[in-house]
Order: structure tokens, then C-alpha cells, then sequence
């Protein structure tokens, strides 16, 4: 979600987003909660390997399920609730619900008074689940990862390393022995990596683990979208600079260490609207992340199998429902699509029922 993306949005959309851009930034009104819609067919599947028929049936239909957002991101699907997700310029949580209701779980989440001056990237982030029904939710202008409790009370998991704020945690997974990995791009921060607040050399991709943080990767100048494969053996990062769009593997060892970095996918010169961000796997180790014109579907092999298109630029996607339904956040709205293969099961994740 860099800043280079959201300037590609055109006139026409800016201008119909403006009016809920200002209530959501304003501090005396939170934004209003989209009325209830039936889902539309929308959106296309672009077929580049017969592999992906296995994947996404052919009649398979896109649909928008809810939209009048300004930027959405971080979805995470919970049961019995329906699906939670980061609006970043509106500066709020959201659910919505399979009777397709939206309202606001948390407003404002994350956005820091003294840095309001037209600044859009301030909200919350990506979400993930964790032990006991809680929450773990990125904070970009804050500068943390918070957990979120049941009874919703909110704390901080993780804000500093080594004794430096860290810069705008972005994406964040679960390994299977509990320990957190999440990305640290710059994106909350006014300039990004010009920003005088700054005050990590790098954009890092951590490992937090029994109460110690360490930094993993170093070499990604915007580290962006992560995931693990159902083995647990590799670890998949996407960069989002415009100039640099790549997915990378590493090997993961059996304390968590990552090496062994290679160059999975490169889609620096597609002519598409969007970057490598937000990913994840399904149960056979299929990769579903946003990229350039829509939601790119990888072999585990890193071969381009076919992408979801949208009417807007994919942000990132998250399991839900059966586990079959796949939700897709891009830009003002969300959309589904029903696949064959179930999502991948991840720590702390209840069932899909």
C-alpha cells in the first residue's frame, strides 16, 4: 500500500471518497457504516496456466460485497462475527457480516492527533489471530502491534527495537511454535524513509519469539506482505516498491532463522496498477497476494498461474466462510470469490464454521 499507489487513484474516485475521507479524519464524528448490499458479480479471472482450473472453477463468480470505504486493508475472518478489516485513511476497524452489515469495532485505531495534517497512511493495518479469540493488529502511525482482546481492551505487544521505535509494522504471521514474523516498511510515516522521525536505518522483516525481538531480513528496501508455507519450511515476502516488485523465498530452519534468500516472482515491468502486498497460502501451498493489476495466484513453485481482477487495486485477501471463500480488499470496497481449494490453516486460527 505505498504511497506511489494510492496517487494512481483517479479524479473521479477521489472525488466520490472525499466526503467520507473528512468524517473519517475528523475527530468529533466517526464515518458511518455502509448500508447493507447483495453481492454483485464483478471482476474477472485471468486464466495463464491450466493448473489454476484446479484452483478456480471455471464458473466461478467475483463479487462485491461491500464498498464506500477509503482504503481497505488487513482482513481476518472471525467466526461467529463475520470478517474484520483495516480501513487505513478512515482510521477504523470494521466487520462485516454474512447478512451484509457493516459497523465499526474500533474508531480511531491507531491514528495519533498530533500527525493529522492530510496524511493518509495513519490507521490500522493487517490483522491476525491469536490465542484465546484475541487480536493481533498493526498500527502504522502509532508504530506498533497491539493485541486486542475479546473484551476488546488493547495493549501494546510490541513497539521498539532495541531501544528505537520501529518504523509502521505492516503484515504479520504466525509460525507454528508461536512465534510472530511481521514487516516494517516505512508507510506511516509522513516522508517514509525521509521522515526525521525515523529511527531505524532499515525496513526489516522481524521474528518475535518468547519475548525477544530480532530482525530476520534486512536487504528488502520495502518489505511488504508475508506468509508461510504449510510445511512451515519457507517464508514468503513480498517487496512493494514500484521499482522493485518481487516476492521472495527463504528457508526456514527449525529455530525459526530464515536463509537462503531467492527471487520466487518478478513483476517489476507489468503494466498493471498496484505492487506486491498482502498474501496468503491455500492448504496445497498455492500462493493468492496483490499485485500489479489484481490478486496474482502462484504455484508453490512460484509460477504465475492466473490473477482475480478487480475494478480497484488489491490491497490483500483473507479466508473465510467455509474456508473455500476467499475475500479480497482493495481500495473503496471488498469483493469474494469461491475456490475449490481450502485456505491454509494457521496458528490460533478457529474453525472456519
Amino acid at each position: 500500500m505505498s504511497r506511489a499507489n494510492l496517487m494512481k487513484r483517479s479524479l473521479s474516485v477521489l472525488a466520490t471518497t472525499a466526503v467520507l475521507f473528512i468524517l473519517a479524519c475528523s475527530k468529533s464524528s466517526a464515518p458511518a457504516a455502509s448500508a447493507p448490499q447483495s453481492p454483485a458479480a464483478t471482476g474477472t479471472v485471468v486464466r495463464l496456466d491450466p493448473a489454476i482450473d484446479a484452483l478456480v472453477p471455471q464458473d466461478a463468480k467475483v463479487e462485491k460485497v461491500a464498498g464506500g470505504f477509503t482504503f481497505t486493508e488487513g482482513p481476518v475472518w472471525r467466526p461467529g462475527m463475520g470478517l474484520w478489516f483495516s480501513d487505513l485513511i478512515g482510521n477504523v476497524v470494521r466487520q462485516w457480516s454474512p447478512d451484509g452489515k457493516v459497523i465499526e469495532i474500533l474508531h480511531p485505531m491507531g491514528f495519533p492527533a498530533e500527525m493529522w495534517g492530510g496524511r493518509g497512511l495513519v490507521g490500522p493495518n493487517a490483522m491476525v489471530a491469536d490465542k484465546d479469540g484475541a487480536i493481533l493488529l498493526c498500527e502504522h502511525a502509532n508504530r506498533r502491534i497491539v493485541r486486542i482482546t475479546k473484551d476488546m481492551l488493547i495493549s501494546v505487544l510490541v513497539d521498539h527495537y532495541q531501544g528505537k521505535r520501529l518504523n509502521s509494522p505492516n503484515d504479520l504471521v504466525y509460525r507454528s511454535d508461536g512465534s510472530l514474523y511481521f514487516t516494517d516498511p516505512p508507510y506511516g510515516l509522513p516522508k517514509e524513509n525521509d521522515d526525521p522521525t525515523k529511527e531505524l536505518p532499515f525496513n526489516g522483516v522481524f521474528r518475535l519469539s518468547n519475548g525477544k525481538l530480532q530482525v530476520i531480513i534486512k536487504d528488502l528496501n520495502l518489505p511488504n506482505g508475508i506468509a508461510f508455507s504449510p510445511d512451515q519450511k519457507t517464508l514468503y515476502v513480498d517487496n512493494s516498491d514500484p521499482a522493485h516488485k518481487i516476492w521472495m523465498k527463504y528457508d526456514v530452519a527449525a529455530d525459526g532463522t530464515v536463509s537462503n534468500g531467492q527471487l520466487m516472482a518478478d513483476a517489476t515491468k507489468d503494466p498493471g496498477s498496484g505492487n506486491p502486498d498482502g498474501m496468503k497460502l491455500d492448504s496445497q501451498g498455492n500462493i493468492y497476494s496483490a499485485g500489479p493489476g489484481g490478486l496474482w495466484v502462484f504455484s508453490p513453485a512460484g509460477k504465475h498461474l492466473g490473477t482475480i481482477k478487480v475494478p480497484e487495486i488489491v490491497s490483500n485477501c483473507a479466508w473465510g466462510d467455509d474456508g473455500k471463500t476467499l475475500y479480497i480488499m482493495a481500495r473503496t470496497s471488498v469483493y469474494r470469490i469461491k475456490l475449490s481449494v481450502p485456505g491454509q490453516k494457521v496458528l490460533y486460527e478457529p474453525n472456519f464454521q
